[in-house]
């Protein structure tokens, strides 16, 4: 009971010391709670969604697209003869059956020609109203689709769009143009997670979705009463055969599960990493805190030895305030984890996916998880620090508190630092000579991880090199105060290590980043100089098919003088030594040669393009050991088996089109139906000589009718490539942030622990002429070099991890090195800002002293 009132009482006596050790704990937590409540809800969210809106047993042809899948590129999906709903319904156990379209390859435009459909990456959906859509929606207002000129909608999307009962849509579909006035408007039951939603009467739906009448995409049946899904599924088996797929509800339920959990699952485990670079920051922060309280108290525990206090029980002692610490910021961290799981479902409404609070799902699980890892990191961060003070003797009670123990690291710790660096630099040059990304991407993994644990371990003896070299540049120009703060940051190397180190941990990765994002940038772009020759680009954002009205207007376009087209065909190759796999196709006019220039091994490229022939890449030549003249067996997806030359070998050492395999268009069509033909993925235009301008602005004006499409030059091109990877790294510094906020708090406390261990000292130098805005100009000039220090090491260790990697990725196409001196620059600059911020506190106090009781301080 002793120890546990020594610790209490400790714990409280330095509550305000603790509170920035708690809200590191805390946001740690936070982070991993908060990630685990908002998927757990999205996921209750979907799984919902997809049990109601799912009949007993669901019939749907072989070929249909799983849920997961992207939507055809013909433009129609898979469908079904409307006969077999008869049959269907003679089956036994079956209530009763009804046939439904659904497509997903459309686009839905309002009278000013916006796009109305879904922007956060849900779908567009339209489809005929039936009687299973009333599980999950209820008509709200106006009435369901009664003829070809009528169009029903969600009621999130018409909130979203301003849409009103009367107002006009247009749907473009491969078959053409759906023009209907909304005359009804259908509510969800449950939460729609941003898709739009639209509905016709089934003939208008079957015309327009399908081509034709007499097709449904899938049957939903209601099973008789007492009868259960899977004797439903098995009598329909019976019944159909293995002609159609069969699915329950629960299986239904599963797929579309499926379909959006690899999708969370990034979310959550990118998330819960970032948690964990934050725990790792945190445990700095909690390690500087725990050594330096330890020692201030030297003379404090000193007294406990020589009153009989054993080793174990300081140990325990400090162990126990531990334990408080961790429960406390767990505690708040769970609950500010649910609260943050909330702002994100905010975030994601406001982004376009819906997402409702009271589907809002807190696992007993999760806190158990959060209050576990607080707990359990707080208390090995303070282990060493718990150590060392079991160490203490009897006879430090006679020497003063806070004398360091550590003024230097240790030539075993410098030793070790040198040898896990060396070993990471040599792993990280090892990655960069490596035959291939798989092999060495372990190497690069393991020279991250022994560079990272290096610079961590010799961060004390770094410490005394960098903050000298800082010190000159930085604070000699501000004569004795600016020395004063050099050697305020020298007193202790290992704290100085220890708080720059926690910064470096972010700014690493940062850094790492910035310079593989702007190597991408600049691989493509300069990939795109050397390679591609078409002056346009034509393709959606959303990987919609361009629709054949579309395909009309630019080919009408003047001042072009080709429009090239790109269609992806399924295929299975069988090659000449016997194995067949599945690959795609890629289906071009024999003017794409001239839009990617490709360098080929052997052959001509544009031989591919001849009749019944094809190309390969030199990579599938190996594997397979295919030459130029070899036939390969070519079964097509949907048509017949064909026998194509393969009249060329390409290089891929490239990353436009890498490993694709070209032939003709009319080679496809030959082998292919009409209604199996893919629509073009993209298309390419190359203007008139002189004509660039003329024929850019044509383009455009010939796809205004059609917002789904972006009609691009190459500058174009690239600005969005470099806008797309910018949004990402974006979000990653900002997740990157919790990490650097956390160091920042760990600036905070050692400069506040420090303060303290200094009362006596500041109050002599106040009593000898230093003014309080002079102190308060040291503290922060202390913070700001400690917090460059840790930004050099960051910065200098990130960009060596950022060319590594840049390096490796070459084997993949990343061929040019580019490091972003402006973000470097501007990272090393706002760390500066960083360190003047975190001081601001601290220095306050310090010159809020009163110099008489400073200078009596024991």
């Amino acid at each position: 009971m002793t120890v546990v009132k020594t610790s209490v009482r400790n714990f409280l006596a330095h509550k305000g010391r603790m509170a920035l050790s708690a809200v590191a704990v805390l946001l740690s937590v936070a982070f991993v709670s908060g990630t685990l409540v908002f998927t757990d809800t999205m996921n209750t969210t979907f799984d919902k969604l997809f049990a109601s809106t799912s009949s007993d047993v669901t019939v749907s042809p072989k070929g249909a697209a799983a849920a997961d899948e992207a939507p055809s590129q013909t433009g129609m999906p898979e469908s079904l003869p409307a006969s077999v709903v008869g049959r269907v319904e003679k089956s036994p156990g079956v209530k009763s059956a009804e046939g439904a379209v659904s497509s997903m390859s459309v686009t839905v435009v309002d009278t000013e020609n916006k796009n109305v459909g879904a922007t956060s990456g849900a779908p567009t959906i339209a489809g005929n109203w039936t009687e299973n859509d009333l599980r999950s929606m209820e008509i709200t207002s106006g009435h369901a689709p009664r003829g070809p000129t009528e169009v029903m909608v969600d009621a999130d999307t018409a909130d979203k769009h301003g849409l009103k009962l009367g107002d006009e849509l247009r749907t473009i579909v491969v078959t053409g143009d759906l023009r209907a006035k909304i005359v009804g408007i259908a509510t969800f039951k449950v939460t729609n997670p941003g898709a739009t939603v639209l509905y016709f009467d089934t003939e208008t739906a079957q015309r327009g979705l399908l081509g034709e009448t007499g097709l449904f995409t899938q049957i939903n049946v209601v099973a008789d009463d007492g009868v259960s899904d899977a004797r439903l599924k098995a009598d329909l088996a019976g019944s159909l055969g293995g002609t159609y797929k069969l699915q329950t509800q629960k299986e239904m339920a599963d797929a579309g599960r499926d379909s959006v959990g690899s999708f969370l699952d990034v979310m959550k485990y990118a998330m819960l990493g970032f948690a964990g670079i934050a725990f790792l920051v945190g445990i700095f922060l909690i390690v500087n805190t725990f050594s330096m309280l330890v020692a201030q108290r030297t003379r404090e525990i000193g007294l406990m030895r020589a009153i009989g206090s054993s080793r174990r029980q300081v140990n325990g002692s400090v162990l126990l305030e531990a334990v408080l610490l961790g429960i406390v910021g767990s505690i708040t961290g769970v609950a500010a984890g649910v609260g943050l799981a909330v702002g994100l479902m905010e975030l994601m409404s406001s982004m376009g996916m819906e997402l409702s609070t009271q589907d809002l799902t807190v696992k007993w699980t999760t806190p158990v998880i959060g209050l576990a890892l607080g707990v359990v990191v707080t208390v090995l961060a303070a282990y060493i620090p718990a150590r060392r003070a079991g160490k203490i003797s009897p006879m430090a009670a006679l020497r003063d508190a806070g004398t360091p123990a550590d003024g230097r690291a240790g030539r075993i710790r410098g030793a070790i630092g040198l040898i896990l660096t060396g070993g990471g630099a040599a792993a990280l040059l090892a990655s960069t000579r490596a035959e291939k990304a798989s092999e060495g991407s372990l190497f690069l993994g393991g020279g991250v991880v022994l560079t990272l644990i290096g610079f961590v371990v010799i961060g004390p003896l770094l410490a005394g090199f960098f903050v000298r070299i800082l010190s000159t540049v930085v604070l000699r120009g501000f004569g004795p105060v600016g020395r004063m703060a050099e050697r305020n940051a020298l007193r202790n190397p290992r704290r100085t290590g220890a708080t720059g180190a926690a910064l470096m941990i972010g700014l690493a990765l940062v850094a790492c980043l910035s310079v593989v994002g702007s190597s991408m940038v600049a691989s493509a772009t300069d990939e795109l100089d050397k390679t591609v020759g078409a002056d346009f680009i034509i393709q959606s954002g959303t990987g919609q098919p361009i629709v054949p009205q579309a395909q009309k207007a630019l080919e009408r376009a003047p001042g072009i003088a080709h429009v090239t087209e790109y269609k992806m065909v399924e295929a299975k190759l069988t090659t000449p030594d016997g194995k067949t796999v599945s690959e795609d196709l890629a289906a071009a006019d024999s003017t794409y040669a001239q839009d990617l220039r490709r360098e080929t091994v052997a052959g001509e490229l544009s031989a591919a393009y001849d009749k019944d022939s094809m190309s390969v890449g030199d990579t599938f030549a190996e594997e397979h050991g295919v030459k130029v003249g070899d036939e390969l067996t070519v079964a097509f997806k949907g048509g017949e088996s064909a026998k194509l030359k393969v009249a060329a070998i390409t290089s891929d050492d490239v990353s436009v089109d890498k490993g694709a395999k070209y032939t003709s268009i009319e080679t496809a069509e030959r082998y292919l139906p009409a209604e199996k033909v893919p629509k073009n993925v993209i298309m390419f235009a190359a203007a008139e000589d002189g004509k660039e301008k003329e024929a850019y602005a044509a383009l455009k004006d010939s796809l205004a009718a059609y917002p789904q499409y972006k009609v691009q030059d190459q500058t174009d091109f690239k600005q969005d490539l470099k806008d797309q990877i910018g949004q990402l790294l974006n979000i990653v510094y900002g997740l990157l942030g919790l990490a650097i906020i956390v160091a920042v708090l760990g600036v905070v406390n050692t400069l506040a622990l420090s303060v303290v261990e200094r009362t006596r000292e500041i109050g002599l130098l106040r009593a000898i002429g230093l003014s309080r805005r002079q102190l308060r100009r040291m503290i922060r000039l202390e913070s700001v070099v400690i917090a460059l220090f840790g930004a050099m090491l960051g910065l200098g260790l990130g960009m060596g991890w950022g060319t590594a990697a840049q390096k490796l990725l070459a084997l993949e196409g990343l061929e040019v090195l580019e490091i972003p001196w402006p973000t470097i620059i501007g990272v090393f600059v706002a760390s500066a800002f960083v360190g003047l911020f975190a001081a601001l506190v601290p220095a306050f106090r310090a010159g809020r002293m009163n110099v008489l009781n400073a200078i009596a301080t024991d």
